[in-house]
């Protein structure tokens, strides 16, 4: 029989809940920790429509990668997810920051969606970098991330700069934009602002901004196949979904 925390230890193997940053919230965030799961659903947030899901589904399990508690919360009422996940007895992990940075996580995951071969990890794992099969242009480079991710309104600075080497950050990674230029040739992150854009397409750097749901969704659901291998037991289900952000 697999429990809620034998599920938890295994993650804590893979992407420690120790190495999360102080201002994180990852780990076992509701239910029952030792109640047994048959069942569990995977999903970047911890939405009411994901819990809709795992209702449908009768999974006793929801792991996601943004916490469903983030900040202070001072009531939980009906409708909410939380409120929701409680009430339908379903039980949630949290991996968000020790799964960004892990040997196998979201960057290791997102620098083998775009094909990137020899990666190093930067700035504590934030940051993966790697090369490209071939060199490419700014605009090929662009319809491959677009390709891959799935992903569309792309944003990406106009250069000709030929790219051969890759650093990724999936989500919000515009703080380590410098390092991610100073070790390749252009930079794959989550969403960047217009100042951020700006400001790298005046120094000549080749950054493409892919979108934070677009660079983590795909990458966080590879744990999945981690999962079914050490927990044959238990059915694990990508719950269904799309960026809640919608573009042209």
């Amino acid at each position: 029989m697999t429990t809620v925390k034998n599920i938890y230890d295994y993650i804590n193997t893979i992407a420690p809940f120790e190495t999360q940053e102080e201002w994180d919230n990852s780990g076992f965030l509701a239910g029952d920790f030792r109640g047994q799961v048959k069942a569990a659903v995977l999903a970047l947030d911890c939405t009411k429509e994901a819990v809709a899901f795992a209702k449908s589904v009768n999974a006793d399990l929801i792991i996601t990668h943004h916490p469903v508690i983030f900040n202070q919360i001072k009531s939980v009422t009906k409708g909410t997810a939380l409120y929701e996940l409680v009430s339908s007895g379903i039980s949630q992990i949290s991996v968000h920051t020790p799964y960004d940075k892990a040997q196998g996580g979201i960057n290791d995951n997102l620098a083998e969606m775009l094909g990137l071969k020899n990666t190093k990890h930067l700035e504590d794992g934030y940051l993966v970098a790697g090369e490209l099969e071939s060199e490419m242009s700014i605009d090929d480079f662009a319809q491959l991330v677009s390709d891959a991710l799935g992903t569309s309104g792309i944003r990406y600075t106009d250069t000709d700069r030929i790219i051969k080497t890759v650093a990724v950050g999936g989500g919000a990674c515009g703080e380590f934009i410098d390092n991610a230029v100073k070790n390749a040739d252009c930079f794959v992150t989550g969403d960047l602002k217009y100042h951020e854009m700006l400001d790298a397409q005046q120094m000549g750097y080749a950054v493409i901004s892919a979108g934070h749901f677009e660079t983590e969704n795909l990458p966080f659901l590879k744990l999945k196949e981690k999962l079914e291998k050490i927990f044959v037991d238990v059915e694990f289900i990508a719950a269904p979904a799309e960026n809640p952000v919608l573009s042209l």
